[in-house]
């Protein structure tokens, strides 16, 4: 039987700066069934499934009739969320890839998702595909950067400015962009490592991986997708969906 490809939503409830996002409407729909529409109109995903915290968003979003999983409150991160989820998932073997999937980026694009599984398969080598975009430099401190080496891999992950402009000024950085591809053994490899230092710093998960060795690579993307931290983002997104290429796919 031919693996399949698993799309897996973390999202929870009580997020800092912006509480209930998740449930958030935009258009008459809450955000993350967003995520979970547009994710299900990638061409190579099989199944996608919301892991979430608490009562309220598995109650309205089986309204919605999408595929929902409980999961523990006391995750500190996404990564986290969705490794717990899969553990409890009995047909893990039958997964070839696991997408994670940002549950607060409600206009993430299909493609973008479908472009970084075509990577991993061919790219089997890497525990894990962390997908960039080329970004004016900013010194914004939510928004996560990669340094690359000339295979593609990963070398660090910081929200600081890096390469820092000690010599000569940098005029993009590489954005982490919310979608990362794992192998499932890579998943549950994460799952069992400590939190280390550098993710206790950086506040940024994936650095457990590169303590513990696993390979990450990274494939460039174009265009631009952007998560939901604070009103802003929101009154942002309502604004764009009414012009978004995909929203007319699931809209009704």
């Amino acid at each position: 039987m031919k693996k399949k490809i698993l799309a897996l939503i973390p999202t929870r409830l009580n997020s800092r700066r912006l509480p209930a996002k998740a449930l958030l409407p935009i258009n008459n729909i809450p955000l993350v069934m967003h995520v979970y529409k547009r994710t299900l109109l990638s061409k190579k995903i099989d199944d996608a499934i919301i892991c979430c915290d608490d009562k309220k968003i598995f109650d309205v979003v089986k309204k919605f009739k999408a595929n929902v999983l409980m999961t523990s409150k006391s995750h500190r991160n996404g990564t986290d969320r969705i490794c717990e989820a899969f553990k409890k998932l009995k047909n893990k073997k039958n997964y070839k890839l696991v997408v994670d999937v940002q549950g607060d980026e409600p206009l993430l694009s299909p493609r973008h998702i479908d472009k970084i599984i075509d990577f991993h398969l061919k790219n089997l080598d890497a525990d894990i595909i962390l997908p960039n975009i080329k970004l004016k430099a900013t010194n914004n401190t939510n928004i996560v950067k990669l340094v690359t080496n000339k295979k593609n891999e990963v070398v660090y992950i910081s929200r600081s400015n890096i390469p820092f402009e000690f010599k000569n000024p940098s005029r993009f950085h590489k954005k982490h962009l919310s979608i990362v591809s794992f192998k499932p053994n890579s998943l549950l490899k994460f799952g069992k490592a400590k939190v280390c230092d550098l993710e206790k710093i950086e506040d940024i998960e994936l650095l457990r991986a590169i303590h513990e060795g696993m390979k990450i690579k990274t494939i460039d993307l174009k265009g631009d997708s952007f998560s939901i931290d604070i009103f802003e983002d929101y009154q942002k997104a309502q604004i764009q969906i009414n012009r978004d290429r995909y929203f007319k796919f699931y809209r009704h």
